[in-house]
Formats: C-alpha cells, sequence, structure tokens
C-alpha cells in the first residue's frame, strides 16, 4: 500500500486545504453536521481531495459509498449499483456513488444516472478535472452543487509532507529522514499543488536512497523533469495557459508572456499552435498601430515551420518580445465588429449606381457606374457621393 494511499485523511480534522468547503462555515461541514445529502460535482485539478471528501462525506453521514471510474466503467456497473441502493433504500440506508472524472461518461451513460440522481435513490458525487459545464448534461448539473477545488498552497503541502516523514505508523516516520530546506522547496514547487505527486516523489525519495537527507539533487532526481507541471493539452490548464499568455502580451508585460510561452513549450505544446495564436494576436491587439507585428508573427509561423524545434523557440521568444513591446490597438477588431453589426442592421442595402459594374449599354443606360471616374488622376465617385449605400452613407466604422 503505497503513502498517498495510506496518508489519506480518515475525517475533516485530518484533511489538509479546501478551507472554504471544509472550514468552519464551509457548504461540506455543514453538510456533514446537518447530516443531510445532496448531489455535488467536485471540480478541480488533480490531487486536491475530491475523492478523500466523497469517502469522508460518506462515512460522516453513514452512508452506503460506491466507487466508479468513469474510464472503465458503464451502465452495466451504474445497474449493480441501484439494485444495491434500492435495497438500502427499503433499509432507510443512504446511497452515495462517486464517479471519478465523470466529465469522461458520455450523455447516453448521465442520462441513464438521471431517474436516479432525480429520485433521491442515488446521492451522486462526482468528480472532474474538466469544466462541468462543458462536460456534463445540464439536467445533471442543475440538480447538483458545483463545488470548486483549488490547487493546495504551499503551506498545506508543507503540512502533508511534514507529517509524512514523522508519522511512524501511516508515514515515513520509521525512516528518520530529514529534508533541507532548498530541497523542500523545491518539492513543493515541482509537485504544483497535488498532494499525490508529493507523496510518491516524497515516497521515492525516502526508500530508494540511503542518504538520511533528502537534497535537492535527490528531488531532481525523482521527478526527472526540468518542469512537473500538469498539462494536458485537451484539458482546462491548456486553455488557462494560452489565455494568461494573450494577455500578458496585451498587457505588454514581456516576463510573463516569455513565462508562459516556455511553460507550454517544454510541457509539449505544438509551436504552430503557438505561431497561430500569435498572428491572430498581432492583427486583434496590435493591427495598424504597429504595421510590422502581423509581418514578425507571419514570420514566426513560417519559421517555425522551416526549422522545427528546438530551435524555433528562439524565434518564437523573439517575436514574443516584439508583440509585447509593440503598441496596441483594438481599432481592427472594433471596426469589424461595428462593420458586422451594420450587416445585421441593414442586410440587403441596395449598392449605390455609381458603383455598380456596366459591362452593357442596358446598364450605363439606367445608370449605372455613372459619375464614377477612374483614371490616372483620380478614383472613385464624383460629386461627393457615398460608397456606402445611402442609409449607411453617414456610419463611420474604423477610427485610428
Amino acid at each position: 500500500m503505497n503513502l498517498a494511499y495510506r496518508m489519506r485523511p480518515k475525517n475533516l480534522e485530518e484533511f489538509v486545504g479546501q478551507d472554504h468547503l471544509v472550514g468552519k462555515n464551509g457548504i461540506v461541514r455543514r453538510m456533514i453536521e446537518s447530516n443531510s445529502d445532496f448531489s455535488i460535482i467536485f471540480w478541480g485539478p488533480p490531487g486536491t481531495g475530491k475523492t478523500t471528501l466523497a469517502q469522508i462525506i460518506a462515512n460522516e453521514i453513514k452512508a452506503d459509498f460506491h466507487y466508479l471510474e468513469a474510464v472503465a466503467t458503464g451502465k452495466s456497473d451504474l445497474l449493480k449499483v441501484v439494485e444495491k441502493a434500492e435495497e438500502n433504500n427499503k433499509k432507510n440506508l443512504k446511497t452515495i456513488l462517486f464517479i471519478d472524472e465523470i466529465h469522461r461518461w458520455n450523455k447516453a451513460q448521465q442520462d441513464a444516472l438521471l431517474p436516479h440522481v432525480e429520485s433521491g435513490l442515488i446521492t451522486l458525487i462526482g468528480a472532474t478535472t474538466e469544466n462541468p459545464s462543458f462536460e456534463v448534461i445540464s439536467a445533471l448539473l442543475s440538480r447538483s452543487k458545483i463545488l470548486v477545488l483549488n490547487s493546495l498552497s504551499m503551506e498545506d503541502m508543507e503540512k502533508i509532507l511534514k507529517r509524512a516523514l514523522i508519522d511512524i505508523k501511516i508515514g515515513l516516520g520509521k525512516y528518520k529522514k530529514i529534508i533541507k530546506s532548498e530541497a523542500k522547496e523545491l518539492i513543493l514547487r515541482l509537485s504544483g499543488g497535488d498532494a499525490r505527486i508529493l507523496l510518491n516523489a516524497l515516497e521515492i525519495a525516502v526508500t530508494t536512497y540511503k542518504d538520511k537527507e533528502i537534497s535537492t539533487k535527490i528531488v531532481q532526481d525523482v521527478f526527472q523533469t526540468k518542469s512537473a507541471g500538469l498539462y494536458d493539452k485537451k484539458a482546462d490548464e491548456h486553455y488557462n495557459i494560452i489565455s494568461a499568455f494573450i494577455k500578458s502580451m496585451r498587457g505588454s508585460d514581456v516576463d510573463a508572456a516569455l513565462y508562459y510561452l516556455m511553460r507550454m513549450l517544454e510541457n509539449g505544446e505544438d509551436p504552430k499552435f503557438i505561431a497561430r495564436r500569435m498572428i491572430i494576436f498581432a492583427a486583434e491587439d496590435i493591427g495598424l498601430s504597429d504595421r510590422g507585428a502581423l509581418i514578425q508573427a507571419n514570420g514566426a509561423f513560417d519559421s517555425v515551420n522551416k526549422i522545427g524545434m528546438p530551435e524555433s523557440q528562439l524565434i518564437l521568444a523573439y517575436v514574443v518580445i516584439y508583440l509585447s513591446k509593440a503598441t496596441k490597438s483594438r481599432a481592427v477588431p472594433n471596426a469589424m465588429g461595428k462593420a458586422k453589426q451594420a450587416v445585421y442592421e441593414f442586410p440587403n442595402e441596395p449598392v449605390p449606381l455609381h458603383l455598380r459594374n456596366a459591362p452593357t449599354k442596358l446598364m450605363k443606360g439606367i445608370g449605372y457606374a455613372k459619375d464614377y471616374k477612374w483614371s490616372d488622376k483620380y478614383v472613385g465617385p464624383t460629386k461627393g457621393q457615398s460608397f456606402l449605400p445611402e442609409k449607411l452613407k453617414n456610419k463611420k466604422f474604423y477610427e485610428d
């Protein structure tokens, strides 16, 4: 039985972190103290206590607890739980069904669960690392309370580490190891607010190295990576980081933009994806205030295609600095938005006659292309006529 499993809290007093949920006025504590139950979806990063909290709730309110892992189970497994819940109901025993990574259940599977949650036969506790708004059907969402868990703070992680090192019964106390302050800071930082990562790394550091002191070298050996950050290209953190990257460039914060750039690249993000976003950024957030921005961004994309990694990092960093320092302007998207709105409001306005093509005598005879001049000295309608349709002739979309 590994350390992370042995160290799993049995009650709220042992639980570390998520004070907004389990603290004095936290909703989970209130739920337990009032011996009430309602369906919950825990949304948060891995290793923050979602499964543990579900088990604590079940234990405290004396409910029959069933665990299903979404990736490995389906409707047949659900029906077995339903059968057991019906037996429990006759005994006035509550049934809690915990579905780990509930976002991986498809719509049909979630639909099958819905009537049993709706009737109250089953109390659902779902756990997800993904935004439930996108992955969980609306009917289940409306019958559940969404509770957000946060990555554990450095202080929370330090409490867990300290207990693991000194606890003889379920921790690693029998090894009598100590950890240097620099190594402690490193292991906490590389664990990224994930208690499971922390405990797994600590167990390896303690049990597989003979040194009495856990050094930074040991921590680096255990992690075997420059960056231990969680970065799933299909998960929320992917979108959070690219959003922070764009907003940092928009705010002209070169250092923050470079940090998020390297964080993406070090975690295996496709450099072409980053380059494409930079092209969009150049047009949207810089526009004509720096006419070289779009050229630079497009050049970065071409260079990434030609050169590849890891050398492409230099080109991307160069252009990130350029775009971050460039003067910002929303004139292009603002003008585009106003023009689009005008199309919604005036979708079928007739094109002015003087702007229409006149390839035949008939068209010329009824006024097509009349009073429009095209010569070396002048191009456009004469007599001050508008290029826009009559109802829009005074509209202004673009502003410098």
